[in-house]
This record gives C-alpha cells, structure tokens and sequence, in this order.
C-alpha cells in the first residue's frame, strides 16, 4: 500500500501529460510531491527521507525545467534521485552496523516473529543499490535516445512497473530465509 501512495505523484504527472503537457505535469508533479511530504509529515510525525529528496530534485529539476522550458532537466531527476539512493544504499553497506533495506524492513518482519540472516539483508541491499544504479542509467538512456512522450510512458509504465516488480520478487526471496522465533 505504502508503494501506491509513493505513486501518486507519477500518477498525477502522467495523466497531467497525457493532457495538458511536459510543464503542466511538471507544476503538478512538484505539488504533488509537495502535498506527499508535508501529508506523511502530518500523519507520521516524522519526515520521509526519500520523499523529501525526491521533493528536492523535483524542485530543483523541474524548476530548471520550467525556467528554462526545456524537459531534458525534468528527465534528469529520476536519473538523479536513483543515483542519490543508490549511493546511500551502498554506503549502509559498508559503513554502518544494519544495511538500510534491512532498518526499512527488519522491523515490519520482526513483528510477526521472523528473523532473516544478516548475509541476507546484505545481499539485498546491495541488490537494491545496483537496481536503483541500472534504473538510472535506463532513464537517462531513454530521455536522450527517445522522444518526450516515450519517455513519459517509460517513467510511468516501466520505472513504476519495475519497482513494483521488484519488491515482490524481494518478498517472494525474503519468504525462503524467515525463520520463525
């Protein structure tokens, strides 16, 4: 469910292109965006740190965009942003006691009275960081080899169709090392 409400933003992007345009959708993706941080802020009590950077890029991106009308720079901030969690992702990895996929994690699986070996979260975590690698090179691939609206359907269709296609073969992996406590 929590992968959903992370949509809406590229939801309401989407279909802001589909009818309106590259800048529309961009004004509509920033506020979006916006609304999200500020919600999960609300209802949470704590900030999302990976809502807020993609809030950031949004902001600093599709500000280009719109300044300069021109969407090579809204076509950057995936590409930005994955690059950003990739490299926090990896850094976990090697320089602090849990990797971060398994402090997302760790707690939700705990709970119903699982424990997954540590070589496990490692191996996910480094999983992680090298999708979110590759799924930046792929944007930034499309945005300059496609055009516009191939790319539009990309970020919609295949970013979020990977994404979601990921966590559930994680789960699906995750299910074969649960040890029950």
């Amino acid at each position: 469910m929590h992968m959903l409400y992370d949509l809406i933003p590229v939801i309401l992007f989407f279909g802001t292109f589909k009818f309106f345009g590259i800048y529309t959708a961009t004004q509509v993706g920033i506020a979006a965006t916006f609304v999200q941080v500020f919600t999960t802020r609300w209802f949470k009590k704590k900030w999302d740190k990976m809502q807020v950077i993609t809030l950031i890029a949004f902001l600093l991106f599709g500000g280009m965009t719109l300044y300069f009308h021109n969407p090579m720079f809204v076509k950057w901030k995936p590409t930005v942003v994955f690059a950003i969690f990739s490299l926090a992702i990896f850094y976990t990895q090697f320089f602090t006691q849990k990797p971060f996929i398994q402090r997302l994690m760790e707690s939700a699986i705990t709970e119903s009275g699982n424990v997954v070996p540590e070589y496990v979260w490692k191996r996910l975590n480094f999983v992680w960081a090298t999708f979110f690698l590759l799924l930046g090179l792929i944007n930034i691939y499309v945005a300059y080899t496609f055009s516009l609206e191939v790319w539009v359907d990309f970020k919609f269709y295949g970013i979020s169709g990977a994404l979601i296609l990921f966590s559930i073969l994680q789960a699906v992996y995750l299910m074969r090392f649960m040890v029950e406590t």
